[in-house]
């Protein structure tokens, strides 16, 4: 609950400080709050705030939010992704970008939304969570506003998000007829009493489980409901696109994870498993042959995303291992999110200097900027599941849990996507080792003190977690 507030009056008097003369105080402001927000869940603070909800008068928010150890472990991962990826934003402040304060207070808005996906217990907080984090994104895709392609982002997400958000209220309101409640525990029960208890609300509580499914598929990227992916992170600013691929698939997995595990367990399974199935193989294919057949670096991370959707619905499809699954899911969506904010910082940086997204653009990096061509080779290594890096481990989770489950075929057919998204992983690592800078793009990339040591702590974790991946072990099973 402190993370909640604290983000939200961050938010609120972060848009004062654009009346300032200067932004420059925008940036490290809202990184100071970051790092107090994770800071919070590192030590457990939210466990001694009893007073202050008693003060606040929110007690009664209890009920729908639960920050137990689930809760404090996504909460860190989303806001350390955030903060990482912050500082590759500095071109907006070197610029004096007019509308900047509003840019972060957006997101510390958004990130109060992903927050409330992870750590609810009522299907309504789940509701308002993800449309608290999609209308800020909904905006941050648009927010280049001299861009055509961010303008024609921003509709399409909207519009597309729109339709997503109908069909997921569709689906929690006939949930809500078939049982009674919204409370996710409750519901729970009465789903797996209903069919014998009142068989003539079992296809009301069916559907609505569908649409559900449907509806967080959307968010996360999952297909066939991924069709507004390339061309929203295309067109979106990199940085938004970066903090949209982390953030956003992170807190609609953590939070699918417990609606699925919580809400639609026992004998329900049966039910939708074929559904997440044939999404989880569809995902796959899609995200890895697509991602093949792309010229730009930025479009090929789009379909690289809904590939890594794909891997993380494994964990989903295998959730009756429990922590396992769990576990596998924190491990992968911490790796993937160190690789992913490195990959689009370097893009954003490239893109600063060069104004080019493709993989020509990367051409001659190692010569003229070592260290981002390092960056983004540990980081294309570590999304393809090289052995020495965090992705590597993170993949071995996820098809562990799912041979706990005897997922065989499910798992070879991962693995098969995995080897073809080593070809388009690598194309990025050739332009920038083994092809010359084009004529005009032999000046070094500028890259600030801070973005440089943001680079080397990602680099330095996703070797970290590949080399000692048991640092980890047993976060979610601590106590509380």
């Amino acid at each position: 609950m402190l993370s909640i507030i604290l983000l939200s009056v961050s938010g609120l008097a972060n848009l004062f400080l654009g009346f300032l003369r200067s932004n420059r105080a925008i940036l490290p402001a809202v990184m100071l709050v970051l790092a107090a927000v994770l800071a919070i869940n590192i030590f457990d603070v939210d466990n001694s705030s009893a007073a202050i909800a008693e003060w606040a008068r929110v007690d009664y928010l209890r009920s729908m939010l639960q920050f137990d150890q689930y809760a404090r472990v996504f909460t860190g991962v989303i806001v350390l992704t955030a903060l990482l990826l912050l500082p590759f934003s500095q071109k907006f402040v070197q610029d004096d970008n007019p509308n900047l304060a509003e840019f972060y207070s957006i997101i510390l808005f958004s990130l109060v939304g992903a927050i409330m996906m992870v750590s609810y217990t009522n299907i309504l907080i789940l509701f308002l969570g993800i449309e608290t984090l999609s209308i800020a994104m909904y905006v941050l895709a648009g927010s280049d506003k001299s861009n055509l392609r961010s303008n024609e982002a921003a509709l399409k997400y909207f519009l597309m998000g729109s339709f997503a958000t109908g069909i997921l209220l569709f689906g929690v309101a006939l949930l809500y007829g078939a049982t009674g409640t919204f409370d996710l525990t409750q519901m729970g029960t009465a789903i797996r009493a209903l069919p014998a208890a009142d068989a003539t609300l079992t296809p009301m509580m069916y559907i609505g489980i569908l649409l559900m499914l449907i509806g967080i598929g959307f968010k996360i990227s999952a297909a066939p409901f991924h069709f507004w992916t390339p061309d929203v992170y295309e067109g979106a600013p990199t940085v938004f696109t970066g903090f949209m691929s982390t953030v956003v698939k992170t807190a609609g997995v953590a939070g699918f994870f417990k609606l699925l595990v919580v809400a639609f367990g026992g004998d329900t399974i049966p039910f939708w498993l074929p559904t997440l199935t044939t999404m989880l193989v569809l995902t796959l294919l899609i995200g890895n042959v697509g991602a093949v057949a792309q010229k730009s670096a930025k479009r090929m991370l789009a379909y690289s995303s809904i590939s890594h959707a794909g891997y993380l619905l494994l964990a989903l499809v295998a959730l009756r291992t429990g922590a396992l699954s769990a576990s596998a899911i924190f491990f992968y969506s911490l790796a993937y999110s160190l690789a992913t904010v490195a990959a689009f910082g370097v893009l954003q940086l490239v893109y600063n200097q060069r104004q080019r997204e493709d993989y020509d653009g990367l051409n001659g990096l190692a010569r003229t900027n070592p260290l981002l061509a390092l960056a983004m080779t540990i980081s294309m290594l570590s999304l393809a599941g090289i052995p020495l890096t965090a992705g590597f481990f993170g993949k071995f989770q996820l098809f562990n849990a799912a041979a706990q489950e005897h997922y065989i075929g499910l798992i070879v057919f991962a693995v098969v996507m995995s080897a073809i998204g080593i070809y388009y992983y690598l194309r990025p690592i050739i332009a920038m080792y083994m092809k010359p800078a084009e004529e005009g793009a032999e000046a070094p990339v500028p890259v600030t003190l801070l973005q440089s040591a943001v680079l080397v702590v990602l680099m330095g974790l996703t070797v970290l977690l590949g080399v000692l991946p048991g640092l980890l072990d047993g976060v979610l099973n601590a106590q509380q």
